[in-house]
């Protein structure tokens, strides 16, 4: 099943986001490579693709786990949560219907 990660980052963390950026990265990818990632990407904190020092306000991924745990085990071993880059974590469920 798929499970949406919202993640909500800690006020001025762009530094610790950048520092752990590649490790962060490398899990993606591997779920990627694995044909379990449907999304990822970053919230900007302003409207803008690159948001430069504003920094982000968060990060959203679906992934594809076996179930609820496996999920909420994946999420919280995230490096930018040990890097303290993330302030809080939600996981929940997520029925993709478009497109198909």
């Amino acid at each position: 099943m798929w499970y949406m990660i919202i993640t909500e980052d800690f006020p001025d963390s762009l530094a610790k986001r950048t520092a752990a950026r590649p490790e962060h990265l490398a899990r993606l990818t591997k779920l990627h490579e694995e044909g379990r990632l449907l999304l990822a990407g970053p919230l900007p904190a302003i409207d803008s693709i690159d948001p430069g020092p504003a920094g982000y306000t968060g990060s959203l991924i679906v992934a594809e786990f076996d179930n609820l745990t496996a999920a909420e085990i994946w999420a919280n071993a995230d490096p930018f949560l040990a890097a303290g880059v993330y302030a809080k974590v939600s996981v929940k469920p997520f029925r993709k219907t478009l497109p198909n």
